[in-house]
This record gives structure tokens, sequence and C-alpha cells, in this order.
């Protein structure tokens, strides 16, 4: 009930169209339940051979034989046809304002739906871009957008759907029992009776479809994730030989999902015979009982015709109650799926404070940290002290698996250091907002992160109100303008899938043209030249260089070239700082640095 709360909580926006829908719906079954009366007066007094005169009734609550008292009137008055006339043009009115307040209904709900559906999909993306980066290295891509996309469509497919008949059923089913009881008592609680079996057989079917569901919907995850992994990967994959592994993989997850889905639909496929078997075994049971309190004068043939009517309107709406039953349940499984990412804590989030980073004088200065990844067992940083002077440039230097990039990571707090502390001007991390911590920070990283939108926009991206003599100046700057004139659109040109229209080194120096249009006080350069090649490094980095100028950088590097000119450099090993110095003073220590340098000349002969 909870989560169905959660998930009706979208309706709240939109309360007047919902209003408007249970109006519409209560006015169709108005018009719904005044129709079955008008069958009555039909039958007894058309096929009647004695036209004899009705006494009018003491009681307007009588309503049968009020009917039969103004038809009496209408054919004493007229004649048998002109009666049938006034009664075929009433229940001609009667269902034409019975389907103008169903379309009314619809057209009412219809928006809502696709708004719920829009805002639910709207709220789930916003908590993907406030997840921690935690998060996603331990959760697979594929299972994410099968959440933003199967499972989505699913609530709306099996929940959202029946909003209408949630609204519509009830108010018929209602009328049409109140006019049963009114013919006959004891033959609605026979049936009553009859319909309660029916609902439990029927639920008994859909008990275990949520868990099913909920199976099914994790092998499509998987699915998914396997078919983005392997076209991400094909290379690999073509140059390892591995298609049979592959194939065998997504083959044995596919027959999974098979197997699941197939139990799935025979149970679906089992509800409407049964359903049909079961109402014809009621109808039967109705005739016959009913039959036998004509038989003893107990009820009249025309009454009884227009109670049969009655339940026969009941009939949809039961079963549209019915497969609601079966349908949220279903869709419950999608829900579950959706609530448990959003029950998940930013943690970052909730222990950032409300500081305001307006500059940096001092530096960033890192105490005793210590860092290892959720979920890990293995420390990546061990104990780190150090400190990253303002408006210099600090090197981090190491083989791979150092912890360099784990390290620069802690800035702007895409992870919280296990143990020690961070500092800004002495005031710790934790202390600032997120929001302006990050304002203050520009990074550039090994992988070009480029989306499939204009260059303009993946230049300008998260700084919209920025000029195209900015953005020209920040690409020129990154010795990006001179091939982006070259396209086919300039700024305007779409680049692709992560930008695959582009070579990598082009795509390298958007990313750094995106970092110098920011103009951060805070840079974190990683590894921003290594796709580039020695003519163009040479050039980005002497643009770099200037943009590094009076600026607090920390740069990331294997080449021996990008960090020569650091003010000061740490050199990294498993986790721990084991030298730092300015270049000159560790190549005279002839320790760690000098043998990295060593390595540096031997793999790069001049």
């Amino acid at each position: 009930m909870k989560r169905l709360k959660s998930l009706f909580s979208y309706v709240s926006a939109y309360k007047n169209k919902v209003y408007a829908t249970i109006v519409a719906h209560l006015l169709s079954a108005i018009f719904t339940v005044i129709s079955l009366p008008l069958i009555i007066p039909f039958f007894n007094i058309l096929f009647e051979t004695e036209n004899e005169p009705v006494p009018r009734p003491d009681s307007a609550a009588q309503v049968d034989q009020l009917l039969q008292f103004y038809f009496s009137e209408l054919i004493t008055s007229y004649s048998k046809q002109q009666a049938l006339l006034v009664v075929c043009l009433a229940i001609i009115v009667t269902f034409f304002f019975k389907n103008l307040f169903r379309y009314l209904a619809s057209y009412f709900i219809t928006p809502v739906r696709n708004s719920i559906v829009a805002d639910m999909r709207d709220r789930l993306f916003g908590k993907y871009l406030s997840l921690p980066m935690n998060f996603y290295s331990e959760e697979r891509k594929g299972n994410l957008i099968t959440r933003m996309s199967t499972d989505i469509t699913e609530i709306e497919h099996s929940i959202l759907n029946v909003l209408e008949g949630a609204f519509k059923a009830p108010f018929i089913i209602v009328g049409c029992l109140f006019f049963m009881f009114y013919i006959s008592v004891k033959l609605t609680l026979f049936v009553f009776v009859l319909l309660v079996i029916v609902i439990f057989v029927i639920g008994s079917i859909s008990r275990t479809l949520r868990k099913e569901s909920g199976q099914a919907q994790s092998s499509v995850s998987s699915i998914v994730s396997l078919l983005e992994e392997s076209l991400g990967g094909m290379k690999v994959i073509k140059a390892f030989q591995a298609e049979g592994f592959q194939e065998e993989r997504f083959a044995k997850e596919n027959r999974r999902y098979k197997t699941i889905l197939t139990r799935i639909i025979r149970r679906r496929d089992l509800s409407s015979p049964l359903s049909e078997f079961l109402g014809v075994t009621i109808v039967s049971l109705l005739l016959f009982y009913g039959s036998q309190l004509v038989f003893t004068d107990q009820l009249k043939a025309e009454t009884f015709f227009a109670f049969i009517f009655a339940f026969y309107s009941i009939i949809e709406p039961s079963k549209l109650l019915a497969n609601a039953y079966y349908n949220v349940q279903k869709g419950m499984a999608s829900v579950d799926r959706l609530e448990e990412i959003h029950r998940i804590d930013n943690e970052i989030e909730l222990s950032q404070g409300t500081g305001k980073l307006e500059s940096l004088e001092q530096g960033i200065q890192f105490s005793n940290v210590s860092f290892k990844y959720p979920g890990s067992e293995s420390t990546v940083l061990n104990d780190i002290t150090l400190n990253l002077q303002a408006n210099k440039i600090t090197a981090l230097v190491g083989l791979s698996g150092a912890g360099k990039t784990s390290l620069v990571d802690l800035i702007p707090r895409f992870y919280d250091s296990t143990a020690g502390t961070i500092n800004f001007d002495g005031r710790e991390i934790r202390s600032l907002s997120l929001k302006g911590l990050r304002q203050n920070i520009g990074l550039v990283s090994q992988e070009a992160v480029l989306f499939n939108d204009t260059i303009r926009n993946n230049i300008v991206f998260g700084l919209p109100d920025k000029t195209d003599e900015e953005i020209e100046r920040a690409a020129r700057l990154a010795h990006a303008w001179d091939f982006i004139q070259s396209t086919e659109s300039g700024l305007d040109s779409m680049i692709g899938d992560r930008g695959v229209k582009l070579s990598g080194g082009q795509r390298q120096r958007l990313t750094i043209a995106r970092a110098i249009l920011k103009n951060p006080p805070i840079l974190i350069l990683d590894e921003a030249t290594s796709a580039l090649d020695a003519e163009s490094e040479q050039e980005v980095q002497s643009a770099l260089d200037l943009f590094m100028k009076d600026r607090t950088t920390v740069v990331i590097a294997h080449r021996l070239s990008t960090v020569m000119q650091a003010d000061k450099i740490y050199v990294l090993r498993d986790g721990q700082i084991v030298e730092e110095g300015t270049h000159v003073e560790l190549i005279e220590n002839k320790n760690e640095y000098y043998r990295f340098v060593q390595l540096q000349e031997l793999n790069n002969p001049s």
C-alpha cells in the first residue's frame, strides 16, 4: 500500500483533471443505472395482451411501478407504437449521455496518465544525476537503463492504464448493485456469493505474478547490460575471437528470460478463459435460481429481465477490477525496482555544509587521508598528507594503480575519504556546499567524455550563458578552432555518440576548451594530453601553460614534459607518498622519481 501511495503521489499535481474525471465517471454511472429500469415497463406493458390502467403508486421510491403508470398512461392516450418510440428515444438519450461522460472521463484522465509517466522519468533521471559516484562503480548501466525504459513502461501499461477503470468501475458496480438490491435482496445476495468465489479464484492466479514479474525485469536488465557491454567492447570481442563466449552468455540470460516470460503469459492467458467459464457458470446459476423465484411468484418476469440486465452491466466493470488487480500485481515489481533507487541516499549530499568557496588563498591540505572504494577491502590511499598550494602547479607522478586519480577524485567530493581530513584554506571540505565547491573546479580527464550533441553544446556544457566570442576564444586556446571551422556546420556540427565523428585528439581538445571556458580557480588535469600526438601535445600544452598561470592546478601525467615545470611534485606508489619536491630536487635525490624519469627517457629517446 505504501508503494502505491508513493506512485499515486504524482496524481496530486493534476488533481483538477482527476476531479473532473471522477465527476464524469459518476455521471456516466448515473445514466447507466437510469437505463436499467427502462426495460421493466417495456416488457410489462408492450407485450401484455390486455392494456388495463395501472394505478399511480403512493411512493416515488417505487420506480418500477411509477414507470409502469406513466407508460400505461402513454399507451392509453396514444398507442403501443408511439409508446415504443418514446421508450427507444429515452434509451437513445440515456446512452448518449452515458457515453458522452464516458468519453469526457477518458479525455481528462489521458493527459494525467501521460504526465505521470513523464514525471516519473524526470524524477528518476534527476535521482540518477544526484547519486554519488560510488553507486555507479557497483551498478551495471544496463540495469539503470532498464529501470528508465522497461520498468516505467511496465508501470504505465499495468498500473496507470487501469486508472480509468479504477475510477469508473466502482461507480457502476455500486449503482447496479443498489438497483439489484432494490429488485431482490435474495437474488442479489446469491449473485454476490458467486462473485466472491470467482474473485478468490482469479486472485489466486495473480499472487505469484509480482515475484515472477520482478524476476523478468531483472533478467531484461541483464540482457540490456550484456548488449551495452558487447557493443562498447566490440573491438576486444573480435580481437580475442570471443564471439562464441559472449554469444553463449547472452543466450543463457535470454533463455532464462524466455522461461520466466512464458510462465507469466500462460498465467495471464489463463485468466480470460477462466473468467469466461466462471461468468457463464454464474449466469446459468442465476437463470436457474431466478426462474424459481418467478415460478413461485416471488419475482415478476419483467423485473427478472431487468435484474439480468443490471447484472450484465456489472460484469464488464467487475472484469475491469479483476484485471486491475492482476495488472497492479504485475506492475508492482517495477514499482519496487524504482523505489529501490529512490530509497538510496547520497551520503555526500547529506553531509554537505553551507559554506561558500569564494577564492583559494592558501591551498588544499590533505591530512592523514586514507581511502578505499565502497565494498572493497583494499585501501587505495594510505595516510596521505600533502599541500596543494594556491595558484601553484602540483604534479602527481607514479605508475598506474598508484592512486593518483583516486586522490584527485576526493577534491570535488566524487568520493569521501574513509579517514583523515581535506581542508580548503583551513575549512573542512564537508563544511562547504557541493555546488559552491564544484563551481570552482575544472576537470579534464584522460577519457574525453563528450555527448551526442553539437560542438557548441559540448563546450558550453553546464554554462549556457556563454557567448560565441567566449566559446571561440576557449576553442582557440585549446587549439580546437581550426578543426571546428573545417566541419560542415562549425560549432553546430553534431559529433555523434561519445564524439565518434571526431579523432581522439579532437575530442580531447574539446574537453580542454570546456575547462578553459569555465575558467575555474582550481583545475584538475588527469592525463589531459594523453590522446594527442607529439605536435598537438606541444601546442595544447603551451596553451595550458598560459591557462594554468595564477591558478591552483593539479596535474597527473606520465609524460615528463608535462610535469617538469610543476612547482611541487608528489610521487605515489601503492597509495602512499614516497617522494616530494621540485623536478631538480627529485632528480638530485635519485630515488623513485629519478627512476621514473629514466624510464621515460628510455621509452622516448630523442
